[in-house]
């Protein structure tokens, strides 16, 4: 199915969704606020969809059936896309909720989620401007030298930390490296936890 198939498919779905909407069955409401809660209820399970999906799943299988060479490349170009919708989803489902509950207004409860909802927009932009262009460059870096020793395309484990043992270049290479991904990594974990908690405080506010 082409993309834009997709996207007439769900378009047709929120048709539907809005034909047997309350407010189309006669029920009263804000229709401004339902748009603003559907917007933040879309965006945020996006963001959060996504994240789940990249840091816990979708990562590890590709690194136990793909040569890690080429694992690395495919990341290289995931990670800028996935950054960027969880970037676009935060900032939508923040604006949407800051709108929805006005900082003069809003009790303690909802002022902490939008900080949590601030932070995990804050993480993840700087995970697509800071840390995720800096770790592609030093993959490339990496890659080369470890073409020149022949190594990398081993599929779901690595010589590199052998051949490391007699190469002080590459030594120095994963050091920088791993400092840098693991502090992306951190800013990963650290918005999935922040959208985690908001995810509990809308379970609190559904009447099912």
């Amino acid at each position: 199915m082409g993309w834009i198939s997709r996207f007439i498919t769900a378009v047709a779905f929120l048709a539907v969704g809005v034909i047997f909407s309350p407010e189309t069955l006669g029920s009263k409401s804000n229709t401004l606020t339902t748009y603003l809660k559907l917007a933040h209820l879309l965006t945020f399970s996006t963001a959060f969809g996504a994240a789940l999906w990249v840091t816990f799943i979708g990562g590890i299988i590709m690194f136990k059936n793909l040569p890690r060479h080429q694992f690395g490349n495919l990341q290289s170009k995931m990670f800028p896309a996935y950054f960027s919708l969880v970037v676009a989803c935060c900032a939508v489902s923040l604006a949407s909720f800051g709108y929805l509950h006005p900082w003069k207004t809003s009790s303690t409860s909802e002022r902490y989620q939008l900080g949590f909802l601030l932070s995990a927009f804050a993480f993840n932009l700087t995970n697509l401007f800071v840390f995720t262009p800096m770790t592609i460059e030093m993959m490339k870096q990496r890659h080369k030298v470890e073409r020149e020793n022949s190594i990398g395309e081993e599929v779901g484990w690595s010589k590199n930390v052998e051949v490391a043992k007699s190469n002080p270049k590459l030594a120095a290479m994963n050091k920088k490296f791993g400092m840098i991904h693991g502090l992306s990594s951190l800013a990963n974990i650290m918005s999935f936890g922040s959208l985690a908690i908001h995810s509990w405080y809308l379970a609190s506010k559904i009447d099912l």
